[in-house]
């Protein structure tokens, strides 16, 4: 069982940026995959950006631009860096991480709130 831990979440204005990590409780290494998903009150779990063991990374079209996912393997842990926030960006944060045959974990979700 790998347990992971959101940090780095809070309000900001329109504009502004934050950074939020996510820790693993083992190493990142064998992560096939890992991840930041969004989930907005009423609204679907959408995907934001993946980083694959291979190094390559996809965004949603919404933030393209704006964020950044990074790994930190000294220190088990992936960021996203989320710069010119928008009130759109508003939502929960859930880091992910996928390792072989599917195996999946979540972190509990970290909010982001930016007003307008």
């Amino acid at each position: 069982q790998v347990q992971l831990v959101e940090s780095g979440g809070g309000l900001v204005q329109a504009g502004g940026s934050l950074r939020l990590s996510c820790a693993a409780s083992a190493s990142i290494f064998s992560i096939n995959a890992m991840g930041w998903y969004r989930q907005a009150p009423g609204k679907q779990r959408d995907l934001v950006a993946t980083l694959t063991s291979g190094g390559i990374t996809n965004y949603a079209d919404s933030v393209k631009g704006r964020f950044t996912i990074s790994r930190d393997n000294a220190n088990d842990t992936w960021y996203l860096q989320m710069n010119s926030l928008k009130p759109e960006d508003t939502a929960v944060y859930y880091c992910n991480a996928v390792y072989a045959f599917g195996i999946t974990y979540w972190g509990q979700g970290t909010q982001v709130t930016v007003s307008s």
